[in-house]
């Protein structure tokens, strides 16, 4: 009898360590794999946009393909090029540019770019533009208003008005937020002046709290001296979000992966020189 009780005893420890391990490796177990493609378009005051883009979510990446007139500046109803492949790998905390025209690409580490943040908003909230010091944050809670679909963020001289979307999943919000925010870094790293980015790092984190992907992101800057210095400048990207990639999105990535194996490897200060 004695022996039969202990047969029962182990085999319900067992039982409770077996529940114990598949608990711990369902908490412990990698964020469930996605693949988004969203189209961007932007425009300028006119029907046609100045510039469009893809990007595509696979594998934890995300690969963006930038096209812009072949005209150059100006004329948004100009045939499209493509002028820049950009791949975002957080997990190697690294963006790899690509200029397909000149075959060649230049790697950034994260941490270059976090560096980047700190060293532009110490320079910004040192600025004798009124704009580019509010705009170096880190607090904008006073112009921000929003909705259960839109945000509006207002500053000296500037309004953001962005339009949500719900995300197919919390995945895709944090994924793309990781994206647009190494985007705009790259952008004032490799393109610097202008706004600085801040204002939309805060709309992003807003946007993933929100579970949320802008459809619609308007940009309203005032100039300078008003209206003795003209109308203002008005942005607006329109982005459309499906929940699965193409095949011949696939084939598009490849494409992308043999650029990043075959292009010329130069530095930052290089590629960002040739490419003006």
């Amino acid at each position: 009898m004695l022996r039969g009780w202990i047969l029962v005893v182990v085999c319900l420890i067992n039982a409770i360590a077996a529940t114990a391990c598949r608990a711990e490796a369902e908490h412990e177990a990698p964020p469930r794999k996605f693949a988004m493609r969203v189209e961007s378009e932007l425009f300028s005051g006119g029907s046609q946009p100045v510039a469009r883009s893809i990007t595509l979510f696979r594998d934890g990446v995300a690969w963006d393909f930038l096209e812009l007139p072949t005209s150059g500046k100006g004329r948004g109803d100009a045939p499209m090029r493509l002028a820049e492949i950009a791949l975002h790998d957080p997990a190697r905390e690294r963006v790899v540019v690509i200029d397909p025209e000149r075959h060649v690409k230049t790697q950034v580490e994260s941490l270059r770019l976090e560096r980047l943040s700190v060293s532009l908003a110490k320079w910004a909230r040192g600025s004798d533009d009124r704009l580019v010091r509010w705009a170096g944050g880190p607090d904008f809670a006073a112009g921000l208003t929003e909705t259960a679909d839109t945000i509006e963020l207002a500053g000296p001289r500037v309004r953001y008005a962005v339009d949500l979307e719900e995300a197919p999943s919390l995945e895709a919000a944090t994924a793309y937020r990781k994206f647009a925010d190494s985007a705009l870094l790259m952008r004032a790293l490799i393109h610097p002046g202008g706004i600085p980015p801040f204002p939309r790092l805060a709309l992003n984190r807003r946007l993933e709290a929100a579970g949320a992907i802008p459809s619609r992101v308007t940009l309203e800057v005032e100039p300078r001296l008003g209206a003795l210095a003209g109308q203002s400048e008005r942005l607006t990207c329109v982005h459309k979000v499906h929940p699965a990639i193409l095949t011949a999105d696939a084939t598009r990535i490849e494409e992308a992966e043999a650029h990043v194996a075959t292009a010329e490897n130069v530095d930052l200060a290089t590629f960002a020189t040739d490419a003006k």
